[in-house]
């Protein structure tokens, strides 16, 4: 089986859990998915079967988009309210410095990621290190936050809503941890869904709890929306044998102008998707950046 499935994942259960269920059911054991989800949340999975595997890491560069709630006053080692309190604190904050706060990380920002991640340190994962009650040196890593919107103003009890749009690699659970301290007063993030990635919103996802072994060959969608956004290049027979093959084609052989370094391309022929291309300028060819569908020369 192969293809794309957007799934809404429940909240509880790891990406790994979700990605499982989904072998089962399909009965296909090259599944993946492009963007892991902590148990807390919930929301857009994209995952991938058979030799559409190969286009996860294209996937994974997308910007995303969440519904976070937060609440001052705690913090956790997790950065989550499954964690447990480090400390806890009355918190004086008015909208209006919350307000300020949260146009303070608007724009290009250094974040260092949780200790609870799956990041990897010398091959570990860092929150297998955690566990172990070790604690490492992260380095902070350059993530950009188009937007904040201030969805719902502070409670009675110190928790507000924020929806946020962001650049791939940025921890929600960072930023709420961040914005705490930025405060003065720290907080955790209490609860988390992911509305849009890869192209993706939730209400073209499908809840991971309706899919079985029976239906789910219905909810998969051909790979080629993968990458929708890609440009297309149209090719001859002859030229899809080659590509498929390895081999690259020269830019005077296809139908395409104003391409930059390294723009990548969906390469078809006829209505055949055949697989992702890229402009190697210095050879002045199209590469291959992956196969996923082979034609035999007739």
């Amino acid at each position: 089986m192969q293809g794309l499935l957007p799934i809404n994942k429940p909240q509880g259960i790891t990406s790994f859990s979700a990605v499982s269920a989904i072998k089962r059911a399909a009965k296909e054991k090259r599944v993946g998915h492009t963007g892991t989800l902590d148990p807390l949340a919930t929301g857009v999975l994209p995952v991938l079967l058979g030799r559409a595997t190969a286009l996860s890491s294209l996937m994974l560069d997308a910007d995303k988009r969440y519904i976070a709630k937060i609440k001052l006053g705690i913090t956790t080692d997790t950065d989550d309210i499954t964690g447990e309190i480090i400390s806890e604190k009355k918190a004086f904050v008015t909208n209006d410095e919350l307000l300020s706060a949260l146009n303070a990380f608007t724009g290009r920002i250094s974040q260092i990621p949780p200790m609870y991640s799956a990041l990897k340190r010398n091959g570990v994962r860092l929150y297998e290190l955690a566990r172990e009650g070790k604690k490492v040196e992260i380095p902070p890593r350059k993530v950009e936050i188009y937007e904040i919107k201030l969805l719902k103003e502070l409670s009675d009890d110190n928790e507000f809503e924020i929806e946020v749009h962001v650049s791939k690699g940025t921890y929600i659970r960072a930023l709420s941890r961040d914005l705490g301290e930025f405060l003065g007063v720290g907080a955790t993030l209490t609860s988390l869904c992911r509305i849009y990635a890869s192209g993706f919103y939730i209400k073209d996802c499908i809840p991971l709890e309706k899919i079985n072994g029976e239906n789910v060959s219905d909810y998969i969608l051909n790979e080629e929306t993968a990458v929708s956004h890609l440009r297309e290049v149209r090719i001859t027979e002859k030229q899809a044998v080659r590509f498929c093959n390895g081999g690259q084609l020269g830019f005077d052989r296809v139908k395409i102008n104003d391409m930059s370094p390294d723009e990548l391309f969906r390469v078809k022929f006829e209505d055949t998707f055949l697989g992702v291309g890229f402009a190697d300028f210095e050879k002045e060819q199209i590469g291959v950046k992956c196969v996923i569908n082979k034609i035999q020369e007739r």
